[in-house]
């Protein structure tokens, strides 16, 4: 899929950059054309030489050269990709980027691009979970760039958690992935939940859950890259979206997305419901804050509206209904059950048993179910390239292919 393709690489500050000369070396195996981009720190990690010689193009670093002025042209660059990779990108870079700074050929560059622009952050793991760092992922995001996910490892200061940038061959089969994406669900319109639900228990305090909102992000993406027309309902969630097919309702409480779906479940062609709707909710919402006492304090609840099962209830013989599992336990067991007590014609299921997998992680590894019995699992894996998955199995149902 990467035959002709022209893919300009923008390399930042970090040591990962050790593996862009291998990521050359399989993006120009798959017959793309490459050109590199270097900010001026990222020639203490890679040479230029090193790059010009595997891209047999000259690398770039500065706006002009020095000895006869020749002008390096960040809008040609710009005009010339067909899709702009930087990566590895340090925070330093995404905050730029994400503040329109251009300082540097790259970051101009990045401006300047028309094309899709994807970012693969590479950095230690307290630098990649500080708030400015993810508010700059969730705004580039925003933006329409496409993420990679890093990976979670051992770093090279020696601590362990995500900062690892994704390897060589993981990162083209993302691009291949890109430009393999039919416009299969052009003309659909598809509802996808997201994130965790709050219930209120005074002012303050509220019942939630850990749900970070990424499977649903994910989700909405790959579904309007594929030219459907997304309605996203989310909990309260950090995460951003500006795709022109995605629009978003915010809602906190499990009663509010109840609603938000029923008033759009009649127009969808497609429902997933990703999103960690609470099961059960105070009786009571005391009006100021409660204080503590010696003897403790009791909620009483009562159960939330179960969102699928009034879908299923409801739903058209034309719509495809997909629901989420988490289980701990009997897994495939307790899935089927809710694939047929409520009417569904997918379900996803993961479990917080599988390292990596869950809330709050940037991969999930899941299990597809579908209404006639079929079961496909799946390695662990960035999310992006789960939704990718439940995209393509719910393509090749709709179309009678499986």
């Amino acid at each position: 899929m990467l035959k002709g393709k022209r893919i300009l690489i923008g390399v930042t500050g970090s040591i990962a950059a050790y593996k862009i000369p291998f990521l050359v070396r399989l993006l120009i195996k798959e017959g793309a054309e490459v050109r590199v981009l270097l900010t001026p720190s990222a020639k203490d990690f890679v040479t230029p030489l090193t790059l010009s010689t595997l891209t047999g193009f000259p690398v770039y670093s500065g706006f002009f050269e020095k000895d006869d002025g020749s002008w390096h042209s960040h809008v040609d660059f710009g005009n010339w990709a067909d899709a702009f990779l930087i990566a590895p990108v340090s925070a330093n870079t995404m905050a730029k980027m994400a503040n329109g700074l251009a300082d540097n050929l790259l970051t101009a560059t990045y401006l300047a691009a028309k094309c899709p622009v994807f970012f693969a952050p590479a950095m230690d793991v307290d630098m990649f979970n500080h708030p400015s760092t993810q508010a700059n992922i969730a705004r580039l995001m925003s933006f329409g760039n496409i993420l990679i996910e890093p990976d979670e490892g051992e770093l090279a200061s020696g601590l362990y958690g995500a900062g690892r940038m994704q390897e060589p061959d993981k990162i083209v089969k993302i691009l291949s992935g890109f430009f393999k994406k039919k416009k299969d669900f052009k003309g659909k319109k598809v509802l996808i939940t997201a994130g965790p639900t709050y219930e209120a228990i005074d002012p303050v305090r509220f019942i939630g859950n850990h749900s970070s909102g990424k499977m649903g992000f994910a989700l909405a993406q790959e579904f309007a890259g594929r030219a459907a027309s997304v309605e996203l309902i989310i909990g309260p969630v950090s995460l951003l979206a500006n795709h022109p097919k995605i629009n978003i309702t915010q809602v906190t409480s499990a009663s509010e997305m109840f609603q938000a779906c029923m008033n759009y479940f009649h127009l969808a062609d497609i429902v997933i419901m990703a999103a960690a709707v609470a099961d059960f909710t105070p009786v009571t919402v005391q009006t100021r804050k409660i204080k503590k006492s010696s003897g403790g304090y009791t909620i009483k609840t009562k159960k939330t509206t179960d969102i699928l099962n009034e879908m299923g209830k409801i739903k058209r013989k034309n719509q495809f209904l997909v629901g989420f599992a988490l289980e701990t336990n009997h897994e495939i067991e307790n899935a089927r059950l809710k694939l047929k007590n409520k009417k569904l014609d997918l379900i996803v299921l993961n479990s917080l048993q599988d390292e990596g997998a869950g809330f709050g992680h940037p991969t999930n590894k899941v299990i597809l179910i579908d209404k006639r019995g079929s079961i496909s699992e799946y390695d662990l894996k960035p999310k992006t390239e789960v939704a990718a998955d439940i995209a393509d199995k719910i393509s090749a149902l709709l179309n009678n292919e499986l």
